[in-house]
Formats: structure tokens, C-alpha cells, sequence
């Protein structure tokens, strides 16, 4: 027999024998949904249930009377996986599995599944656009972006695993003042060929750019300030002056060439913020040479985006430009359909749009999960100048979006999350109140190196590619310190799979509501909760299995008694479990923590008890067959993350 969920099957099992019993002692009483949780340890069974305390409420009996009750009146001999119930503590009624039949269960399972265990399937596929990444087409990705490409492609992953279509769309916000700061300096330096990777050079393109207009800028204001006798006006402005000053010194010694050249041909403006604003309001506008000359840097800064991505194994189905909507005139079209909805006004030459009063007039407060005092500000829609912002264009590419699937989750940073409350409110205004229920965003908070704080505006950061060839090389070291015996092609292609890996996971395994502190000895630590420390346990158990020379051709299970056994079977039994939370809840940590603990469990095993020379021989089959299935399931644990687990490390 396989089972696609082993421990799901024990945990019916035990829900339906205990409530049998409770109907058959308290048909009086309506239970609605019964508990079951795992004890703290494997003493108190695999599973045990607190509902004896609930009906001690109800029956003016205590809870132990009612669990030693419940467990004389039942017969467990029916039930395949369930060996016998117990009553323990206070009240708790602990159920034991027929370790036997339970064990072959899982572990037969998982050799027929081989790749596909785990992976349950939703009982309905939908269609999903999972957007993530989205990165300003106007520098390079650096560290401190690089968790959402991660946990984006891991959350697509996991979706598609679980039986839905799901297509992974990076959405490319040309449309706004950054990309015109990088086209104005672009165009000044005579539309150059890129030197060096493309997102790179058009990264310090726009940081210099911006960096020199921002110093002309501040210079004219503080001269009008001064000469309106606001002095202390001016004084701050100084202050803002003084630290751009500094950042022009760095740039200046990193890129002399460049910073020479790009201040010289701005100097030659005698107002640059008039240019890039003309480009701002141009290119939204669809001014054919606006157009051309924005979506030609965009273009080449995105290629060299492209690159990184393709570096770390993450692609997308579709490329979204922003601009393309404002074009089509989408943003216009949302925008008529927002102002005949009674939460569009006017103030002097603004668009507002009041999210609160949607709020109340709808009654979304609880649905939405909002504080009593908690009021929602207004977003503006059109500038006094006649630009848009991108809330505003997010709206029309929504509606877009929705037009192709039935469900959207945004991979958006936690501090955009009004942004995204506004969003999905403007969808409720517009009557569209399915999509807006099936608008997810999925927030994460920043990552963040100790003792650096990164910004694209001034160039102080640490890029995604820079972080990737130094996990490459430490990963190398340590690898060919490992196994010097290895081929350098062999060392160089498990090196990539370790440093990659090890990025990846370091991303993805804390919890998003926390910020990721990323530090090498933790990224690349081959001891504990790692991606290579994963990675090793499962060439480990590659590794066994090449030096058994043998297939189990007769296991015993019944023989797998050790507790180290049974903890480990029940962690490849629970898999699909997990898996199906993270798909449900989002959850993709789980999925990491998951290989982590799984990983924990197998060294124990394999330190304590011997595997190849175990007699009898059927016990030894059945720790090669514990082997193989927990090389299994970390190869696929760590593949929903886009992680590769190598057999030789």
C-alpha cells in the first residue's frame, strides 16, 4: 500500500476512533473539531489529545476520569496504524502508533514516490501569478533586495508542487523619477556601451547622476533661503548638503573617470531637475523621445538583472513593464472608473483617494484585520503636475493580472504594506471584491550586514553578483579542504551547488516577520542549520548507500525499534504535512526548517546505530531503506527551495 500522507492516515485513524468513543459516552454533547498535537516526547505516543479538559466543563468530571473512560471503552485492534491509547497526566488521552505497520507505511511510500513524495496535491488547481523580485530597473540587485527573488521562487515552487499553475512575473517599474535620473546621466555621457556588466555600470550611472543633481539642488535652495532670511531652514538643508558632499567624495574616488565626466556635462545644465522631470512627465506621457531614450537604459540595466537572476537559477514567465499600462491607457481607464466611486476627491490639483471611508462603508475592518483606532490615510492618485504614483498604476496592472488567473501574491518588502492596504482597497471601491479577497501580500522584512547600512541613491551598497562569487569561493575552500581527493571540475560544480545553496537558504529559512542579520559563518556553516550542512547530511547518506553495495532486498521492520528510528520515520511521515501548511499558509521557512531538523535527526541516527554491518541482515536492509528515504525526502525538501542536494560533498 503507498500513501501519498502517512502520518495524516494515523492522525484519522485517531480522530475517528475517539470520536466514536465520545459519541458513544457523551451523545449529549456536540464536538465540533477535535485536537490532536504532538507530545514533547516520544514517551507520550505520537500524537495525544487536551479534549478531556474541554468535556470536563460540560460533565462535571475531571478530565483523567474522562480520558481513562474514553480509553477502556476502546477497542484499537480495528485500526491498522494505532497500537493502543493511554490515558496520562492530568487528563491527556496519548495515542501509540503500530510501529510495524506504520513504519513500512512510510518508508514503502516514499521508495515508490521516490521524487514525488511529499508533494500532495491541492484538491483544486487554480491559476496563480506569483509577483515577485521587481527590482528598480536602475542598479543592481544587492544583498539587502536579494531575499525577495528567494523567497518569491521558492513560493512559486512550493504552489506549483502542490498542483496549481502558477507563472512568475517580474513587474518592471520604468515609470518615475529614478529611471529618469539614470536616463539624464545616460544621456549625457552620450548613450555609452556598457563597461562591465550591464546593471552594474548603469547602477553607478544613476548614483553619480543622482548624487550631483542632489548637491545642485540643495545649493539653490539654500541660496533662496538664505535670501528669504530663513536661516534655520537653511541650516538643515546644509546639514543634507554636507552628507551628500561626503558621498561625492566616495564616488569621486571609487569612479573618477566616471564622476569626471558626468559632473562636467551636468554642469553644462543650468537646471538639470527641469530635464529630469520633462523625462518624468514625457515618458508617462508616451513622448516617443522619452520613450526611447528611458526604455533603452531600462532595457539594458534589466538584461544585466536578467544575469544575476539566471546566476542563481531563478527565472520568470513573464517580464511586466509599468510603462506599458500607462501607454495603454489602463491607468486612465482605472482612473475615470475610481473618480465615479464617492471615495475619489479633489484637493487644489490633487487626486485623492479616501481608503478609510472604503473601510467603513463596507465594513472591512475585521476582514481586513485593521485596529478599531487604527484609520487608514488617503493615497493620492494624481499629482498636482499630472503624474501618477505607483500605487495608482499598480491598480490598472491588477486588474490586468486578474484578467489571466484567479489569485495574485505580491512578494513586496513589509514596508510597502500600506501600499498594498491601499491597493487592495482601491480593488474593493471598483466593486471588484473577489479579486480583492484574492490579492495576497506577502511581506518580509529587510536583510541587513552588521555594521553597513546599504542605499542605491548613494551607492553604499553590496550587489547581489559580489555576495554570490564570494559564497562560490568560500564554498570552494571549504569543500576542497573536505575532499581534497576531488577532481577541481567536480570541486568547482559541488561548490556551486554548496555557495548557491547556501545563500538561498540563509533567505529563506527565517521566519519573514524578522529581519535576516546575514554573516558568513552562519551561511556557510557545514555543523548546524545550513544549507550545506543539509547538503552534507544528504551526500552522507549517498555516500552510505554506495559504500552498502547492496540493495535491501528483505527489510524487517518490525526490528526498527530504537527511538532513534521511530523519531526519524515520523519526521519522513510528517513531510507531506509540512509541506502542505507551507503551501496553504505560506510558509516557505517551514520547508527549510523542516530539511534542518530532518538533517538533526538522520546524524544522530547514523552516529548511534551501525547501517551496513547492522545484524541481522533484515535489520540492516531496514536502516538502509530508513537511509535511502531520508536521502529522499532532503533532496526533496530542499529542491521546493531551489536548493540541489549533490551526492558528493
Amino acid at each position: 500500500m503507498v500513501s501519498v500522507n502517512p502520518f495524516a492516515e494515523f492522525r484519522e485513524e485517531c480522530e475517528t476512533i475517539l470520536r466514536d468513543a465520545l459519541d458513544r459516552l457523551y451523545p449529549q454533547i456536540s464536538i465540533t473539531q477535535i485536537m490532536l498535537e504532538s507530545p514533547p516526547s516520544l514517551e507520550f505516543g505520537e500524537l495525544a489529545s487536551s479534549l478531556c479538559f474541554e468535556l470536563s466543563k460540560e460533565t462535571e468530571t475531571t478530565p483523567i476520569e474522562i480520558a481513562e473512560r474514553v480509553v477502556e471503552c476502546i477497542d484499537s485492534s480495528q485500526f491498522a496504524l494505532i497500537q493502543s491509547l493511554g490515558a496520562a497526566g492530568k487528563g491527556y488521552i496519548n495515542f501509540y502508533a503500530n510501529l510495524p505497520e506504520f513504519t513500512k507505511l512510510t518508508l514503502e511510500s516514499i521508495r515508490a514516490l521516490d521524487t514525488k513524495y511529499g508533494y500532495v496535491k491541492a484538491e483544486e488547481s487554480r491559476k496563480i501569478i506569483v509577483e515577485h523580485t521587481s527590482v528598480n530597473p536602475n542598479a543592481p540587485i544587492h544583498i539587502g533586495q536579494a531575499r525577495n527573488p528567494i523567497l518569491g521562487d521558492a513560493l512559486a515552487s512550493i504552489l506549483k508542487k502542490r498542483g496549481h499553475k502558477v507563472f512568475r512575473h517580474y513587474y518592471i517599474d520604468d515609470v518615475g523619477r529614478q529611471a529618469a535620473v539614470a536616463a539624464y546621466g545616460y544621456e549625457k555621457l552620450g548613450k555609452p556601451k556598457p563597461e562591465g556588466k550591464p546593471d552594474h555600470y548603469i547602477g553607478k550611472i544613476y548614483t553619480i547622476t543622482s548624487c550631483i543633481t542632489e548637491i545642485d539642488r540643495l545649493k539653490k535652495e539654500i541660496r533662496q533661503r538664505e535670501e528669504q532670511g530663513a536661516t534655520e531652514e537653511a541650516s538643515k538643508l546644509q546639514l543634507e548638503l554636507d552628507d551628500w558632499t561626503s558621498v561625492a567624495a566616495e564616488l569621486n574616488k571609487r569612479f573618477p573617470e566616471l564622476f569626471s565626466r558626468l559632473l562636467k556635462a551636468i554642469q553644462e545644465d543650468e537646471n538639470p531637475d527641469l530635464r529630469m522631470n520633462d523625462l518624468v512627465r514625457g515618458y508617462e506621457g508616451g513622448r516617443e523621445e522619452a520613450k526611447s531614450l528611458i526604455r533603452e537604459v531600462c532595457q539594458v540595466c534589466v538584461d544585466g538583472l536578467k544575469s544575476t537572476l539566471d546566476r542563481v537559477g531563478i527565472s520568470f514567465d513573464s517580464w511586466d513593464w509599468e510603462s506599458s499600462f500607462a501607454w495603454s491607457s489602463d491607468v486612465k481607464r482605472v482612473l475615470e472608473r475610481l473618480e465615479k466611486t464617492p471615495y475619489v476627491f479633489r484637493v487644489g490639483g490633487v487626486l485623492e483617494f479616501d481608503a478609510e471611508r472604503v473601510v467603513h462603508d463596507l465594513d472591512l475592518r475585521e476582514k481586513l484585520g485593521l485596529r478599531e483606532e487604527y484609520e487608514v490615510p488617503s493615497l493620492t492618485l494624481v499629482r498636482a503636475n499630472g503624474t501618477t504614483l505607483y500605487t495608482t498604476r499598480d491598480v490598472a496592472y491588477s486588474l490586468w493580472k486578474f484578467e489571466r488567473v484567479e489569485k495574485v501574491i505580491n512578494v513586496v518588502g513589509m514596508e510597502q504594506a500600506l501600499a498594498q492596504l491601499q491597493l487592495k482597497l482601491a480593488l474593493y471601491a471598483l466593486g471588484q471584491n473577489n479579486q480583492a479577497g484574492n490579492l495576497v501580500h506577502f511581506s518580509y522584512n529587510l536583510v541587513s550586514l552588521p555594521g553597513y547600512r546599504m542605499s542605491s541613491r548613494t551607492g553604499r551598497y553590496i550587489t547581489l553578483d559580489e555576495v554570490v562569487g564570494e559564497a562560490l569561493q568560500r564554498a570552494h575552500d571549504e569543500v576542497s579542504r573536505r575532499s581534497p581527493h576531488l577532481s577541481d571540475a567536480e570541486k568547482r560544480r559541488i561548490s556551486k551547488l554548496v555557495g548557491i545553496g547556501a545563500l538561498k537558504y540563509a533567505l529563506v529559512e527565517v521566519d519573514t516577520s524578522k529581519p535576516v542579520v546575514f554573516t558568513w559563518d552562519r551561511v556557510l556553516d557545514f555543523e548546524k542549520n545550513s544549507a550545506p550542512y543539509i547538503q552534507y547530511s544528504h551526500a552522507r547518506a549517498c555516500s552510505i548507500l554506495r559504500k552498502a553495495s547492496r540493495k535491501p532486498e528483505n527489510p524487517d521492520y518490525a526490528l526498527l525499534k530504537d527511538d532513534l528510528e521511530r523519531d526519524l520515520t515520523l519526521m519522513l511521515a510528517r513531510f507531506p504535512m509540512v509541506f502542505i501548511d507551507a503551501a496553504e499558509n505560506l510558509r516557505p521557512s517551514e520547508i527549510a526548517n523542516f530539511a534542518n531538523t530532518l538533517a538533526d535527526k538522520f546524524n544522530k541516527f547514523y552516529a548511534a546505530l551501525p547501517v551496513i554491518k547492522a545484524k541481522p541482515k533484515r535489520l540492516g536492509d531496514g536502516r538502509l531503506v530508513l537511509v535511502k528515504t531520508t536521502r529522499n525526502v532532503l533532496r526533496n525538501a530542499l529542491s521546493l527551495l531551489g536548493i540541489e542536494a549533490p551526492e558528493r560533498m
